[in-house]
């Protein structure tokens, strides 16, 4: 189901707005932090993604002007990922839709009852995996 599900809202996601998942996730994280910016570090715990994955993403998004990094002056050795103005218009028009396909593929088929049941699943294997540790992106 999961794969199923996923596969469907990454197909009109990027029918719809040109974006790849990897590109929603990004510009989502940063959309959603102060000033629009983050440094890469907090970036890869936040997608638990690896460094060198989230290097490539950030390049891949530079070059298409959805984000760009920049040395915080308060620590050389740091970098920030910062999104762009274009970036920040990218996921306030693709946001929309894809909430809307996720609610029309998943949450619009589950009754009430389910919703909940679902929302009690998660909260424990959510509580128990953050337990454990072991969703940390790098091995």
């Amino acid at each position: 189901m999961n794969d199923l599900l996923a596969a469907q809202v990454i197909r009109e996601l990027a029918r719809d707005s040109g974006l790849s998942d990897a590109d929603y996730t990004v510009l989502v994280v940063l959309s959603e932090a102060p000033g629009h910016r983050m440094r890469s570090i907090e970036l890869t715990r936040r997608t638990m993604w690896s460094k060198s994955r989230l290097s490539h993403q950030l390049t891949r998004m530079e070059g298409r002007g959805l984000v760009r990094r920049e040395e915080p002056a308060d620590n050389a050795r740091a970098c920030d990922a910062v999104l762009t103005e274009d970036g920040l218009r990218r996921i306030e028009t693709a946001a929309p839709a894809h909430v809307e396909s996720v609610r029309r593929h998943f949450i619009d088929l589950l009754t009430d009852d389910e919703l909940d049941m679902l929302g009690a699943v998660t909260e424990r294997v959510v509580a128990h995996l953050t337990e454990t540790g072991e969703h940390a992106a790098e091995p």
